[in-house]
């Protein structure tokens, strides 16, 4: 039996070919960001068992793209121009999967993000990104 999906997420309804091959992948709402979360599975990992980065890095600038859009709420989109990651421990299947976006800095042009992606609740990884905003046409 698989455990429980963590009280408040809900299945993530934005999906792109990158991520269709992870799914289930879940969020959360939360004032100014969206929580991204999974559970790990083999089709998330690499050789060793380990989770992928590039599905960690991936997800992270996901959930901080995502979140950049809903602090500015005004229907921008946005295109990272910079992501940086620092890997600082494995996760490994059968872990919960969180990627927290806890700050971001809108500005018109640029908007700035940090994110904490968790497995089981302890510290995998940090990820920093700028993201370009693409006004909405009026």
């Amino acid at each position: 039996m698989e455990p429980a999906v963590p009280l408040g997420f809900e299945p993530h309804d934005r999906s792109s070919p990158v991520t269709d091959s992870w799914a289930p992948i879940y969020a959360r709402k939360a004032p100014g960001a969206l929580v991204l979360g999974l559970r790990a599975a083999p089709a998330h990992t690499n050789s060793r068992g380990f989770v992928h980065g590039g599905l960690i890095s991936a997800l992270a600038d996901n959930a901080m793209g995502l979140s950049c859009g809903r602090t500015l709420g005004d229907g921008s989109s946005f295109v990272t121009v910079n992501l940086n990651l620092d890997f600082l421990a494995a996760a490994k299947i059968g872990q919960w999967l969180e990627f927290d976006t806890v700050f971001v800095k809108p500005g018109s042009t640029l908007c700035f993000a940090q994110a904490f992606v968790t497995a089981d609740g302890e510290p995998c990884a940090r990820a920093n990104a700028v993201f370009r905003v693409v006004k909405k046409p009026n």
